[in-house]
């Protein structure tokens, strides 16, 4: 009962903190003779890593993985995996622990600081430990795994919102998401987000996100009805991601502004004699089962609760404090979240994907 594992098949164990010596995962279930290398993982890592514009946190990581077990050469001399745990390491090289040793008794105001005190007796005061977006480097390893299992799916994710600032659905281009740094699908949004976290990162404040994550060439019939649905199990894998407050499918909150003929996802038969939808409101799944249409979610991101305004709290001593956040920390995490929502959405997919195979052959 530790939390630390997810999936069912496809199963998922992260470890490590944000200022230990090495974060990485463990995952079960990956089937064999998948051709798998470091460099394929890299590919992932290197899109979430700190430090690649002024809009991120300045903190230097390489993020390189190292693959320790669960690849072997076949006949051929391929990188494949053998069926066995697949262990991914990455080491930890410029933490700064001391930047937090003034609030090594103090909690920060939106963090898990005094939940996690509470709750074990003990907790790492550095970078918040478990509790710090650090691990999701551990997510986009695992995600980038779960991706060869399942080849024919495309999965890609996009920022479209920044604090009160929306993109311009009409300027949606995903060809755009690789060209600027906010993974951002409308170019003239983007150039307008720069000024606008500049603001934000040299008043010492930061600011939540939207991000929306989006798989096509998913065939009809994964997930299971009740409770194996994929729209249940993908929410509540995006949920788990650190600072993470709100998911929607599809429509999401905005069904409810909806009538019943708008909402409907009509239907018409298409060339192939499977059905040609009209809308796509459900997100590409009906009943807790694919729909064969893109899986869309979004979710949204809190801002980073480390920042340099002086805010009310108390210490772990119950006494009234003033906490200030010293060191390097995103303005807007919701950037470097993309590539954590493309993760846990392969992850889930990979994991249903197995199962369906599993019941139906």
């Amino acid at each position: 009962m530790s939390h630390n594992s997810f999936g069912h098949l496809f199963r998922v164990t992260t470890f490590g903190e944000s200022h230990g010596p090495a974060l990485g995962a463990v995952i079960d279930g990956c089937p064999p003779r998948i051709e798998l290398t470091a460099a394929e993982i890299q590919v992932y890592l290197d899109k979430r890593k700190p430090g690649q514009s002024r809009f991120t946190t300045q903190r230097r990581e390489p993020d390189e993985v190292k693959i320790l077990s669960g690849v072997f050469e076949d006949r051929s001399g391929r990188q494949v995996t053998t069926g066995t745990p697949i262990a991914l390491m990455i080491e930890n090289t410029d933490q700064r622990s001391k930047d937090y040793g003034e609030i090594a008794q103090k909690y920060r105001p939106g963090h898990a600081d005094y939940v996690y005190d509470a709750k074990y007796g003990v907790r790492d005061y550095r970078g918040g430990g478990r509790s710090s977006a650090r691990e999701t480097a551990a997510r986009v390893a695992a995600g980038a795994v779960a991706r060869k299992i399942i080849p024919g799916v495309t999965i890609r994710g996009a920022l479209v919102q920044i604090g009160p600032h929306r993109i311009d659905r009409s300027r949606f281009d995903w060809a755009e998401v690789e060209n600027n740094p906010f993974f951002c699908p409308d170019k003239e949004t983007a150039a307008r987000w720069a000024d606008y976290l500049d603001d934000i990162r040299k008043a010492g404040s930061s600011i939540g996100a939207i991000i929306e994550i989006e798989a096509t060439g998913v065939p009809v019939g994964w997930g299971a009805p009740i409770y194996g649905k994929l729209d249940s199990e993908l929410a509540a894998a995006l949920m788990s991601i650190n600072a993470v407050k709100g998911v929607e499918i599809g429509a999401g909150f905005a069904a409810a502004e909806l009538t019943g003929e708008a909402n409907a996802d009509e239907m018409r038969a298409g060339p192939d004699g499977a059905p040609l939808f009209l809308s796509n409101n459900a997100g590409g799944m009906l009943g807790g089962i694919s729909t064969g249409q893109p899986i869309v979610a979004r979710f949204a991101v809190k801002p980073t609760s480390s920042i340099l305004t002086p805010r009310r709290s108390i210490d772990s001593k119950g006494q009234d404090a003033d906490v200030v956040t010293k060191g390097r920390h995103d303005p807007c995490v919701g950037i470097r979240g993309v590539p954590v929502g493309e993760a846990m959405m392969a992850c889930v997919l990979a994991d249903q994907f197995l199962r369906h195979r599993a019941q139906i052959g």
